[in-house]
């Protein structure tokens, strides 16, 4: 054999080597992708169940808790109350308005019912899906403008998708969360 053939031979083989190392490196990326995409749906239907608890914890008790057992008893024994408003708007001889508001409670739910599933375990909420940490919670009042107001923040510690840093410039390529330390709100960077 000329030296010609040899070199075609070893180039052949070598390029179908290459090319089953690149079919097999994006193959193994589109399934590593998959594997997060699934993971943060499970850990985004965890975070709206942890906020759906906090802001009725918060409606009942009038602040935000950073203690997961008080929010754990909250799910499991508390219950959300009913309310009726009546507003009756009184026109004032001088033109000016008065407004009587009646509020009436007409019953209560138990929270457990009202907000998860018939097979949701509260003693799972702290718990990041397929991971055996819990998710970082902090509650407190902030001043804004001279007003005391209620915030929370809940945050994945260890998200599974390596780019997901805390020091991202990019609100929504952070660790998943929901709430704020310095703005009022309970909105999740996934949205």
């Amino acid at each position: 054999m000329n030296i010609t053939k040899i070199l075609t031979v070893v180039f052949y083989l070598v390029s179908i080597g290459l090319a089953y190392f690149l079919v097999t490196s994006i193959a193994n990326d589109i399934e590593q992708e998959k594997v997060i995409k699934a993971v943060e749906a499970k850990v985004i239907n965890k975070l709206m169940q942890i906020r759906d608890a906090e802001i009725a914890y918060q409606a009942a008790n009038g602040a935000f808790t950073s203690d997961w057992n008080k929010l754990i008893s909250f799910v499991d024994t508390g219950a959300i109350y009913i309310t009726e408003r009546k507003e009756t708007i009184i026109r004032l001889d001088y033109g000016a308005d008065s407004i009587y508001v009646e509020i009436d409670t007409l019953g209560s739910v138990p929270v457990k019912d009202s907000l998860f599933s018939s097979d949701f375990e509260p003693s799972s909420l702290p718990n990041v899906p397929d991971s055996d940490k819990q998710f970082k919670i902090w509650a407190d009042k902030i001043n804004k403008s001279g007003v005391m107001i209620d915030v929370i923040e809940v945050v994945d510690p260890d998200p599974v998708d390596p780019t997901r840093l805390e020091d991202n410039e990019i609100k929504n390529r952070k660790p998943l969360r929901f709430g704020s330390r310095t703005d009022v709100t309970t909105a999740g960077n996934w949205e």
